[in-house]
C-alpha cells in the first residue's frame, strides 16, 4: 500500500484556479475540483458559466456544495505541510513562475504577457505568434504577481509614468489624482532610463573601484597599524620592564641601605648602653661606700675619705645620636612625586584616562522636581526634550522657573563621579554641574561665580562658565563626557568618541552638594528637538 505521503501529494489537492490547497473543495458537474469561493468568483467575473479546465458549459449556474470526502484529505494534507515545516531540514528552492493556463500538470511559464495579464509556457504561448490580434502583446520573461501592475484604483493596466511623483500610472490616474502632471508611456521612460544606463553604470564601476582603492588603502593601514602597534607594545613592554627592573633594584638597594644605617644604630646604641650601665654600677658602689662611712666614728677616717667619694670624677654623658637620618625620608617624598607623575604620564593616553575615569561612574537620572515647565522626561528618566509646551506641574521651591533647566537626583559631596550625556542631533545645550544652592527662581549667568561649573554648545561655538570669548568647536562629537574630582576642585570635559579633553576647569572650590546640571534649550522650530540622553557608562575591565 502506498505510503500517506506519496498519496498526499500537492497536485493532488491543488485548486486550478488559486494554485493553493482546496478551501471548501466543491465538484462541479464535470467532475473537476475547485475552491467554493474561487468557481464562483470566477463565475461572478464572466457572463457564461463554464468550467475553467475543460471548458464545459452549463445552462444554468450549477448549485455547489462542499465535497466532504476531498476537504477531509486536504485537511490532512495541511497537517502533514505542517509537520514537514516545523522538522528542520533543507530549504526548497524558490519555484519558477508556472503557467497560467495548465490544468492538470503546470509547466513552466516561458512568457508573461503584460496584456493578458498572464504567464505562458511554450505551447499555450503558441497563439501569441500567430493569431493577429495577439501579436501585438507586450510580452516579456516569466515575472510573477502580475496583479501588481494593475492600478489598484482604476483596475486598468498601469501604462503611464508620473515624472513628477515618479510614479507608475493608468489612463485614468493621469486625468484624476495626476491631473496636469507631465506622464510619458512606460516604453518612453523606459527608453530614457535606459540611455543613462551606461552613465550609472560607468558611475557605479567608478565608485566599485573608488571602494576596492580604499579597501586596499585601509587593508594598507591596519597592515601598518598592526606593525605599527606590535613595535610600539614592545617598546612600551621593554620600557616597563626596565623601569620595573630599576625600581626593583633601587628598592633593593634602599632596603639594604635602611638596614645598614639601622644595623650602625644598634651597635652604637648598644655601646652607649655599656658604658651607661659601667657607670650606674660605679656610681652605686660609691653610693654604697658614702652609706657605710657615714655609720664611722673614726673622725678622721671619715674626713680623709668624704671628698674623694662625694665628688665623682666629672664625666659627661656619652654623647651619641640615635635619631634617623632625614634622607630617608626625603626619598620617600621623592618617591611618592615619582608615582604621582608616572600616573600622570599615563594619564595623558586618552584610553587609560578614559578607563579611570569610568571605574567612578555613576547612575543619574533627571529630578522631574527640578525640571522646567516645558520639559518633558522620559519614564525612565533618562531623556529630557524641550516641547515649546506649557506642561501642567507643581509649584516646587526646587523647581527652574526661567529657563529651561533640570538637575539630577542624585547629588554628591565628595570623590570622584563621572557620566556620560548623548548631545546627537543638538545645536545648543549646556551641561556640567551645580551647587545645590543656584538660584532657580531669577535669571542667573552660568558663571563659576553663581555656582554653575558647565560646558556649553551654541551654533558650532563652545564655552565653559569659566571662559570670557566662546571658542570654535573644531571637532564634531555625540556624547559628553563630564568628570568631576570634588575633593580636588575639578571639572573635566570629554568627547567621549575620541577620549580627548575639551574643556576644563580647575581650582573650583566646592562647598556644597553637587548636582549634574542639564539645559536642553528651546526646540527652535525642531531644530534643536534631539534629546539630551543620560547614557550607560560601558564597564571597565
Amino acid at each position: 500500500m502506498a505510503s500517506a505521503s506519496c498519496l498526499l501529494s500537492e497536485e493532488r489537492f491543488e485548486c486550478s484556479i488559486c494554485l493553493d490547497v482546496f478551501t471548501d473543495p466543491v465538484t462541479i458537474l464535470c467532475g473537476h475540483n475547485f475552491c467554493s469561493a474561487c468557481i464562483n468568483t470566477y463565475w461572478d467575473s464572466g457572463d457564461t458559466c463554464q468550467c475553467p479546465m475543460c471548458k464545459r458549459k452549463f445552462s444554468t449556474r450549477p448549485e455547489l456544495q462542499v465535497n466532504t470526502f476531498i476537504s477531509e484529505l486536504a485537511d490532512d494534507f495541511k497537517k502533514l505541510v505542517q509537520v514537514k515545516a516545523s522538522t528542520p531540514g533543507p530549504q526548497l528552492p524558490v519555484l519558477d513562475v508556472l503557467c497560467d493556463i495548465c490544468s492538470e500538470i503546470k509547466e513552466k511559464a516561458v512568457k508573461s504577457c503584460l496584456t493578458c495579464l498572464t504567464s505562458f509556457c511554450e505551447s499555450h504561448l503558441e497563439p501569441h505568434g500567430r493569431v493577429a490580434v495577439l501579436k501585438g502583446h507586450k510580452l516579456l520573461e516569466p515575472v510573477k504577481n502580475l496583479d501588481d501592475r494593475m492600478c489598484k484604483t482604476h483596475n486598468k493596466m498601469t501604462e503611464l509614468y508620473c515624472l513628477k511623483e515618479q510614479a507608475f500610472i493608468c489612463v485614468l490616474c493621469f486625468t484624476a489624482d495626476h491631473k496636469g502632471h507631465n506622464a510619458v508611456p512606460l516604453e518612453e521612460q523606459y527608453e530614457k532610463v535606459t540611455a543613462t544606463k551606461d552613465e550609472a553604470q560607468a558611475n557605479i564601476q567608478k565608485l566599485i573601484q573608488t571602494r576596492i582603492e580604499k579597501i586596499a588603502e585601509v587593508e594598507e593601514l591596519l597592515d601598518v597599524s598592526l606593525v605599527d602597534s606590535e613595535k610600539e607594545e614592545k617598546d612600551a613592554v621593554q620600557v616597563f620592564t626596565e623601569m620595573i627592573q630599576s625600581i626593583q633594584a633601587s628598592q633593593a638597594e634602599l632596603v639594604e641601605a635602611i638596614e645598614q644605617r639601622h644595623s650602625a644604630i644598634k651597635q652604637k646604641g648598644q655601646e652607649f648602653l655599656k658604658e651607661l650601665r659601667r657607670e650606674v654600677t660605679e656610681l652605686k658602689s660609691r653610693s654604697s661606700q658614702l652609706e657605710h662611712l657615714s655609720q664611722s666614728e673614726d673622725h678622721y677616717h671619715f674626713l680623709q675619705s668624704f671628698p674623694t667619694l662625694s665628688k665623682p670624677p666629672h664625666k659627661s654623658c656619652p654623647d651619641t645620636d640615635l635619631c634617623p637620618d632625614l634622607s630617608f625620608q626625603a626619598t620617600r617624598g621623592d618617591l611618592t612625586r615619582l608615582k604621582q607623575r608616572v600616573d600622570e604620564i599615563m594619564e595623558e593616553i586618552p584610553e587609560i584616562r578614559m578607563k579611570r575615569m569610568r571605574e567612578h561612574a555613576v547612575d543619574v537620572t533627571f529630578d522631574p522636581d527640578t525640571a522646567f515647565y516645558s520639559l518633558v522626561i522620559s519614564e525612565d528618566g533618562k531623556q529630557v526634550t524641550e516641547e515649546d509646551i506649557e506642561n501642567k506641574v507643581t509649584d516646587n521651591p526646587k523647581r527652574f522657573d526661567v529657563c529651561c533647566e533640570v538637575l539630577a537626583k542624585e547629588g554628591f559631596t565628595t570623590g570622584k563621579f563621572y557620566f556620560e550625556v548623548q548631545v546627537k542631533g543638538k545645536i545648543n545645550w549646556v551641561v556640567g554641574v551645580a551647587g545645590e544652592s543656584v538660584d532657580r527662581k531669577n535669571e542667573t549667568d552660568l558663571s563659576v561665580e553663581d555656582r554653575y561649573w558647565t560646558f556649553s554648545l551654541s551654533e558650532g561655538k563652545y564655552v565653559t562658565s569659566a571662559d570670557s570669548e566662546p571658542k570654535i568647536l573644531k571637532e564634531e562629537f555625540q556624547k559628553l563626557g563630564v568628570f568631576v574630582d570634588y575633593n580636588k576642585g575639578e571639572v573635566s570635559f570629554y568627547n567621549v568618541d575620541s577620549k580627548s579633553r575639551i574643556g576644563c576647569l580647575m581650582g573650583c572650590c566646592f562647598t556644597e552638594k553637587l548636582y549634574p546640571y542639564f539645559c536642553p534649550h528651546l526646540n527652535g522650530n525642531g531644530r534643536n528637538s534631539a534629546p539630551l540622553i543620560i547614557t550607560p557608562v560601558p564597564q571597565t575591565h
